[in-house]
């Protein structure tokens, strides 16, 4: 296998081969640095998950006791688990036009941004033996890889990742109905876009993703501009996905972009708990790897709550 990379390597672009290896260092360099020193893998949790509760019946594994459940009610339940052969990990990586969107402040694109956020995740999932699959989308879902906990699997996803160019609007509700009816075994999906589109429509896929017993996870990119328009003098604003450019004033509309902002997370944020979504929101002037480790960390205190 290792021959086969290397072979491989000699008819690569010099400038592919190169934002390859960038990417995968990134990747690897996020994952050791949130995972070193832990006892446990900030994502445990992927691989088994909590199913449902049935009665206690004579013979059942004490271990699997659910003792707070019988704190509050007198009452014996086990506690049952999905194994990982019944759950695949599958990453849809938003990739039209806005996503190239990087300001002069920011040392990510969100495309950069979000492409690292799904290498460094995957690696770290195929480093715990679970299956990961990768499609990317923008008006509809593109190719999507066949899922493999092969640890060889990892140079396939930074090169499909880097082979995806940012085209075109974003149609989030036709997107999430085709990822709901794509698969009918059980997945995680894990949702990586800037989601700028109507919340409505999210929230109709969502509950379409739900209907199909699959399980979104919500990764939320904005450029640091976008969360804070620091602009302050009149300027041009062309649109990134068709839409055409118009003369601002920032001074003057800035505190009713941050007002329609806050309006549009929050309804972003009340979707995903409504569908009992995990939403992270991550800003490309932040720490990626301290954003990054935050999450799988507040996710595996979340899964052991459950266990």
């Amino acid at each position: 296998m290792a021959q086969a990379i290397e072979d491989d390597r000699k008819y690569l672009d010099p400038m592919v081969l190169a934002r390859i290896s960038g990417l995968e260092l990134r990747a690897r360099l996020l994952v050791q640095g949130f995972i070193s020193g832990m006892h446990r893998s900030p994502a445990h949790g992927f691989s088994v998950e909590f199913a449902e509760h049935r009665k206690y019946t004579q013979g059942d594994d004490l271990r699997f006791m659910d003792w707070k459940v019988y704190g509050r009610t007198d009452k014996h339940y086990i506690k049952r688990h999905e194994q990982e052969s019944n759950l695949q990990l599958l990453f849809a990586v938003d990739t039209s036009e806005s996503m190239s969107y990087q300001s002069a402040g920011s040392p990510w694109s969100k495309r950069d941004y979000a492409l690292t956020i799904v290498a460094a995740m995957a690696y770290l999932a195929l480093q715990q033996a679970d299956s990961v699959a990768l499609t990317t989308f923008d008006t509809h879902i593109h190719r999507t890889s066949k899922p493999s906990n092969n640890p060889a699997k990892w140079r396939t996803i930074t090169r499909e990742l880097l082979a995806a160019r940012p085209r075109g609007p974003t149609a989030f509700r036709a997107v999430l109905d085709e990822l709901a009816e794509a698969s009918h075994q059980r997945q995680l999906i894990v949702l990586v876009s800037d989601f700028l589109g109507p919340v409505d429509e999210i929230t109709a896929g969502l509950k379409h993703l739900r209907h199909r017993r699959h399980e979104p996870v919500v990764l939320h990119v904005l450029d640091s501009a976008e969360l804070e328009f620091p602009f302050d003098r009149a300027m041009q604003l062309v649109g990134l996905e068709g839409l055409s450019p118009i003369v601002v004033e920032p001074r003057v509309m800035r505190r009713h972009y941050l007002e329609e902002l806050e309006r549009y997370l929050t309804s972003l944020r009340r979707c995903c708990h409504e569908q009992q979504t995990d939403y992270a929101l991550f800003g490309t002037g932040e720490s990626l790897a301290g954003v990054l480790s935050a999450y799988l960390t507040a996710r595996s205190a979340r899964a052991r709550r459950w266990r």
